[in-house]
């Protein structure tokens, strides 16, 4: 049994780690990305590493990641 439930969990996290943004969750992370918010501008530039609702670019992933003062 406990075999099982580490299987299950393994396979819930995976489909939610891969799982891609919504058009909707992309325009407010943006938007808040561009207002200065260090979480969405993290989020962001992982979705555009791992293309999570949007196109593949490693450019624009390291953009929201740079240190921004």
């Amino acid at each position: 049994m406990k075999t099982f439930l580490t299987i299950a969990l393994l396979l819930a996290f995976g489909a939610y780690a891969y799982s891609e943004y919504t058009p909707e969750q992309m325009a407010k992370m943006k938007e808040l990305a561009a207002n200065g918010d260090p979480a969405a501008q993290f989020n962001l530039g992982v979705a555009y590493c791992h293309a999570k609702g949007v196109p593949l670019d490693y450019t624009e992933a390291a953009m929201w990641w740079r240190i921004r003062t």
